[in-house]
């Protein structure tokens, strides 16, 4: 083990008060999604401005790895890292897009075994491969990038892949479909810890939208609209000041000078989801930051979020969450 293992006094993190997050990379690693682990959980820092995380890049096996650019990096910790980690990220290789990428080596399983049962894993782009490889995915709900999803359902049929989202979060297992979806990914890793006032911080620090739902499409090739088409963006920026109010789908078209038809089909081609779906959304993301950050009755928090009565608030919540909203409160005014 070289100096930078050894000068660690307490074990491969320094401060055992933090979330400890391993990166764990391989030959062919993609040098940008191993920036977004480090860049997003590095930034986190709680209202005393104190760190949050910890973050520690290893290795199957310590050395000089290769990237998918024309660098080389040295990483000095090994697999013994990955038992101490509380959350472990896998980014993708460049070596996953070669005949024989996806079989899983005999170092990568033995550093596998290592991570704590406890512990959050989760995957960028085609590192889910590596967890589907490890039998770590089977029976659970599963993304990848959508140019390798016929390999991985053909590879891993027991896993169930949705190749059109941008990432999933399935218990303790969670995986992103590429890279841009490795920020979504982080950033609900960090909202989930700690709150969305925080994880807004740190994407307001990184200059990428503070949350875009795991449910959205991704961003698969699609026709290109007629350049004289209009974008349906105007509305979605109405309608996320106007949340409060009992919005239709022809009002959201009227902004647009379109038909309800046109706008309908205009809508899903961009965002991917409909209209509706996408108001939902919004309105779901509106009542949780109200939770976390005033003290709003439930009943005033439905108002403003746009879903009229707590009953509804609370059907909503439930089908998206799994919570009640007093109970999601609860969970975030203690975290954040």
């Amino acid at each position: 083990m070289d100096n930078m293992c050894k000068n660690r006094a307490m074990g491969f993190f320094a401060h055992p008060g933090r979330h400890r997050v391993a990166v764990l990379v391989r030959h062919g690693m993609l040098v940008m999604e191993l920036g977004i682990v480090t860049r997003l959980f590095g930034t986190a820092k709680s209202a005393d401005g104190e760190p949050l995380y910890e973050v520690v890049t290893c290795t199957p096996e310590p050395g000089q790895i290769r990237t998918d650019a024309d660098v080389t990096i040295s990483v000095g910790f090994g697999p013994e890292v990955l038992a101490e980690a509380d959350t472990v990220v896998i980014p993708a290789s460049s070596t996953e897009y070669e005949p024989s990428g996806h079989d899983l080596t005999e170092p990568l399983a033995r550093a596998l075994e290592l991570i704590r049962p406890e512990a959050r894993i989760a995957s960028i782009c085609t590192g889910a491969f590596v967890l589907a490889a490890a039998g770590l995915l089977d029976g659970r709900k599963a993304t990848t990038h959508w140019r390798s999803a016929l390999d991985f359902q053909a590879k891993f049929p027991k896993v169930a892949l949705d190749p059109n989202v941008l990432y999933t979060d399935d218990g303790n297992v969670l995986t992103a479909a590429g890279v841009a979806s490795g920020i979504d990914l982080c950033l609900h890793m960090i909202r989930c810890d700690h709150g969305a006032a925080v994880a807004n911080e740190v994407a307001r620090g990184t200059v990428v939208s503070p949350h875009r739902e795991g449910g959205q499409a991704q961003f698969i090739r699609r026709p290109v609209p007629e350049p004289q088409s209009s974008s349906t963006a105007a509305a979605r920026a109405w309608a996320l000041e106007n949340l409060d109010r009992p919005l239709t789908l022809r009002e959201l078209a009227a902004k647009e000078a379109m038909s309800t038809r046109t706008f309908t089909r205009r809508f899903r081609d961009e965002v991917g989801i409909s209209a509706l779906q996408w108001l939902t959304q919004q309105r779901i993301e509106r009542a949780r930051q109200l939770l976390e950050e005033t003290d709003l009755p439930v009943d005033k928090v439905a108002t403003e979020a746009g879903f009229g009565t707590a009953a509804s608030l609370r059907q909503h919540l439930q089908a998206a969450l799994g919570v009640s909203p007093s109970a999601y409160r609860n969970t975030f005014r203690e975290a954040v």
